[in-house]
């Protein structure tokens, strides 16, 4: 970073309403900045960041751009990859000679400030980071965080601490974005190809994966999930550990799934703790869990805050997010958009209602990565009783001649009942049936229907008589 933080006046975000991005414009509000913005959508979020001070405005325009952020000299321009290069205010501050950042490039600074601690993997990142930030914040170490999701503990993707040296950072691989840290610690959750239109190939992606160990600092550590075909290319003086739910250096032991509650011994080269309880009862956050304590625990966390940590820990939104959960009906929103992560939701809730009909509503998000794994995402949707796709949403792509949802519908196995509808017509259905176990599944934006799914369901609820 040419620009020193202390020297930096202003800042102006391209893309501001990005879960990521918003998590560091919250960083640089608390530091009383002047901070400003261009979204192509007001939301939730946004509003929430203009009530924090934020500037922010919806159309692509030079003129709005306020004039504490057009001096060169002391405004930061930080931008998301996903914001088009002929985006005509990214023109204005590439002309004019001002210093532009990706999000990723900012968080690699606080990597080099601070003592990062950064989870990597195409999936259970964004979990698995936030509960770590959480069993750190409690503790006596703190830590601050900048998270891929909102925190339901915080209702926030980012935690302060004015005392900790330590800063917990999703590592995203989406561009090559992670790196540009330079971790203290890291876990790699999994490394599962993705992102196809940016690496053309499973090597290339696993290729970024291990340049990433390189980048880990000595006297740091790498832990790494014992399931993963990348090989690690770590520095002299940085150790090296595995973890899984079953085995590894970390693991879980004596799992107790019932009545709606998980406990598990966690197993340590350093100390086990026995008797952990999950705040969050969700069968894949025992090995999300393994990997945040183990982390937390090299850090310094002692056993009595794990527990406390990992009891306290409410998830995530739009992660394995429950909206209802009665005798009569369930109702839950996933982020989950690539196939492994779909078949790691629909396992957990086999093992979660093992004898309850398990349907699911799923938006396939990017033409690419339904195209490239269209075969995939049938098999891990045929592990639910029945599955209702809508249209693709599109996000940064373009429409891609032949790549519809009907890909996916017609390599769903045998026996698992199927439908296509629009998405505008989620809500008729909704209103028609009487589902058991319903899961909205997808990165898009099928989840702004939840709220509405959800009274529906509560209506039907109080409607029927009382067993």
């Amino acid at each position: 970073m040419t620009m020193e933080i202390d020297d930096i006046k202003a800042v102006y975000f391209v893309g501001a309403g990005g879960i990521g991005m918003s998590a560091i414009a919250r960083y640089f509000i608390h530091r009383g900045m002047v901070v400003a913005g261009y979204d192509k959508t007001r939301t939730e979020l946004t509003k929430q960041l203009e009530r924090e001070g934020m500037m922010i405005h919806y159309e692509e325009n030079v003129d709005e751009i306020p004039q504490a952020c057009r001096d060169s000299s002391s405004c930061l321009v930080v931008y998301t990859p996903a914001i088009p290069a002929e985006h005509r205010e990214l023109q204005y501050f590439r002309a004019n000679g001002f210093e532009m950042q990706k999000r990723a490039q900012v968080l690699g600074t606080l990597t080099r400030t601070h003592k990062g601690l950064c989870v990597a993997g195409t999936h259970g990142k964004t979990s698995t980071s936030t509960m770590c930030a959480h069993i750190m914040h409690q503790s006596h170490l703190g830590c601050n965080a900048f998270l891929g999701g909102i925190s339901k503990n915080y209702d926030s993707n980012y935690i302060l601490s004015d005392k900790s040296d330590y800063v917990v950072i999703e590592a995203d691989e989406f561009d090559r974005s992670f790196h540009w840290l330079s971790p203290w610690m890291t876990v790699i959750t999994s490394t599962d190809p993705d992102h196809l239109d940016i690496y053309g190939t499973k090597e290339a992606y696993l290729e970024s994966f291990r340049h990433y160990t390189e980048l880990i600092q000595p006297g740091g550590a790498l832990i790494i999930h014992t399931d993963l075909e990348m090989q690690a290319d770590v520095q002299q003086g940085v150790n090296t550990y595995t973890y899984s739910r079953e085995q590894g250096d970390f693991h879980a032991e004596n799992i107790v799934i019932d009545k709606g509650e998980i406990t598990f011994d966690f197993i340590s080269p350093i100390k086990s703790v026995i008797g952990v309880k999950l705040g969050q009862p969700i069968p894949i956050n025992i090995e999300n869990g393994v990997a945040a304590m183990a982390m937390a625990q090299l850090c310094g966390c002692t056993a009595d805050e794990l527990k406390y940590g990992m009891e306290t820990y409410h998830g995530v939104k739009r992660r394995f997010d429950f909206k209802i959960r009665t005798p009569k009906h369930v109702l839950l929103s996933d982020y989950a958009h690539h196939p492994k992560e779909i078949l790691q939701c629909a396992k957990s809730l086999r093992e979660l209602y093992p004898d309850r009909k398990l349907t699911v509503i799923f938006q396939p998000h990017l033409y690419t990565r339904t195209r490239d794994f269209y075969q995939d995402f049938a098999h891990a949707l045929s592990h639910f009783d029945e599955v209702i796709l809508t249209e693709i949403y599109p996000a940064r792509e373009k429409p891609i001649p032949g790549i519809t949802s009907q890909l996916i519908y017609d390599n769903l196995e045998q026996g698992v009942e199927r439908l296509i509808i629009d998405k505008d017509s989620v809500l008729e259905l909704a209103k028609k049936r009487d589902f058991d176990v319903l899961t909205i599944l997808g990165a898009g934006d099928l989840d702004n229907a939840v709220p509405a799914i959800a009274k529906i369901i509560k209506e039907k609820d109080e409607r029927s008589p009382q067993d």
